[in-house]
């Protein structure tokens, strides 16, 4: 057996978790479970219970609300609680030369555009998937 199977299986399944999200292909997702779900159990089991972002988000106490652009620069000029923006996760996708920025909200709302949720929905689906493995 090798040493990284061997410390895989003395992964207890939060563990593993934390290690899948921590990859690089799913900063983007963890940029944004970071700043909903502190509570990193809850964040697990609410992954392994959903099947879309905006299920996710939901299950977290978080709505979803789509625009059809965001502008990061005028975001970043509303943070704090008047402009209603709690933080600005502007992600840039090197693999597709995409942004898909995401606002977090005071009013327990996420604001994205729906190429972002497409691009979430699929991260999403990664991170399901590597969980199931048995890597």
């Amino acid at each position: 057996m090798s040493k990284d199977q061997q410390i895989a299986e003395a992964e207890t399944g939060q563990q593993r978790f934390e290690r899948i999200l921590g990859l690089a292909p799913l900063e983007a997702l963890k940029a944004i479970f970071d700043f909903v779900c502190p509570d990193r159990a809850i964040l697990h089991a609410g992954v392994l219970t959903t099947n879309t972002f905006e299920e996710l988000l939901a299950k977290l106490g978080y709505r979803l609300n789509l625009t059809k652009q965001i502008h990061v620069q005028d975001a970043y000029s509303r943070l704090g609680r008047e402009g209603g923006i709690k933080a600005v996760l502007p992600y840039h996708d090197i693999p597709t030369q995409s942004s898909f920025p995401t606002l977090v909200n005071f009013d327990f709302a996420l604001t994205s555009t729906p190429k972002a949720v497409d691009f979430f929905n699929a991260r999403l689906g990664d991170l399901k998937k590597q969980l199931s493995s048995q890597q």
